[in-house]
């Protein structure tokens, strides 16, 4: 295992090789844990292959002056569609965790969503760096402690709450039960101190299990309690993209985590279009999974998206590189967004809706 290098070795050009890097720069678990996904890892695949049946429709000698991939989101402005989508304890790939990644996407103007189970704590996070700082969490049935991590996040000035909704049950992801990974005693979750036990129960159909799952009621419980807008993260159909609007939530991220819960659902840029289409423009449309190069931002952009979430390469490049790998691996699609851009005659990202085609099979 090598020391995380600091600098950007001359070979990386695209994301994909910082995935072919990083597992010389982490344990084999760790890398288990990272890379893998829910049981034969059928939704990691098809994340990546939806982009792959979809090609860009361009148009020639189209006026580009003032061109731009600015993004326009719920009254603010951001100098590129990319978010960093949130992922546990960042300690796991890098000595100074979620700051090295902060500062990786501050330097790229690149929103981060930092998970429930940061190796950091949120009071520690730096606020001066001009890019807004979202936090990921999950809602328990316990009220007062979610009041309270509510209140602090609000006193640490986090900007938005991204409520991950598809994940009440960890996935059965045999890739990392086979390398046997377990999080190591010194990586700390500092957010879920406090947090009531969940039952030990012999199967999750337990009655006793059962009853702490979270339900629409708590969400909405959870929005009035908060002057901070807050998203929903993991929706894949259009009752709940209807429900959520109707309820008045913020904005929706249409995922199927990574492909690491069940493992048998859909590709999230395939109900993208729907979703969007049911959304109508209410509120803003986010797509999580299978993100690799500016090219498959275009085509989620095209389909109905305002904007997109990176997931596990932002960790490949942290692990190689630091904070500058995660500047470097944010430039790089940029830089391949904008070269599309400009090759397909869209000077604006809303110029950019409906401009591909399915690709043809036979």
């Amino acid at each position: 295992m090598k020391t995380c290098l600091e600098r950007i070795p001359q070979d990386v050009v695209a994301l994909c090789d910082y995935e072919r890097l990083a597992p010389e720069f982490l344990p084999p678990d760790i890398w288990a844990y990272l890379a893998g996904g829910a049981a034969d890892e059928r939704g990691l695949k098809v994340n990546q292959e939806a982009y792959r049946q979809w090609s860009i429709q361009p148009q020639v000698l189209v006026e580009m002056h003032g061109a731009s991939s600015t993004l326009q989101l719920r009254g603010g402005q951001l100098p590129h569609p990319f978010f960093i989508a949130p992922m546990a304890a960042h300690r796991l790939f890098h000595a100074e965790g979620e700051l090295a990644t902060a500062l990786g996407a501050a330097a790229m103007g690149a929103p981060l969503v930092m998970s429930c189970r940061a190796s950091t704590p949120i009071e520690a996070m730096p606020r001066h760096l001009g890019v807004p700082l979202w936090f990921q969490l999950y809602v328990r049935k316990d009220r007062e402690f979610m009041l309270g991590l509510v209140r602090r996040l609000e006193d640490a000035g986090c900007d938005g709450l991204v409520v991950t909704v598809d994940a009440p049950v960890s996935g059965i992801r045999n890739r990392e039960q086979r390398a046997g990974f377990r999080f190591p005693e010194e990586i700390e979750a500092p957010h879920l101190v406090g947090e009531p036990a969940w039952p030990v129960v012999e199967s999750v159909l337990d009655p006793r299990y059962l009853a702490e799952l979270p339900t629409w009621e708590d969400l909405i419980w959870l929005k009035n309690q908060t002057r901070l807008p807050v998203w929903l993260k993991g929706v894949l159909s259009v009752a709940d993209a209807q429900r959520a609007v109707e309820a008045s939530f913020d904005g929706l991220v249409v995922s199927n985590h990574g492909g690491r819960t069940l493992d048998v659902l859909p590709a999230p840029l395939k109900v993208l279009p729907e979703i969007s289409r049911e959304v109508a423009g209410r509120i803003p449309v986010l797509v999580d999974g299978g993100i690799r190069r500016g090219t498959d931002a275009f085509i989620a952009l095209a389909l109905g998206a305002d904007a997109v979430m990176v997931g596990r390469p932002m960790l490949y490049a942290l692990a190689v590189a630091g904070a500058v790998g995660v500047a470097h691996a944010l430039r790089i699609l940029c830089h391949e967004l904008e070269v599309a851009m400009l090759l397909a005659g869209c000077p604006t990202l809303p110029s950019i809706r409906g401009r591909v085609r399915p690709v043809m099979k036979g």
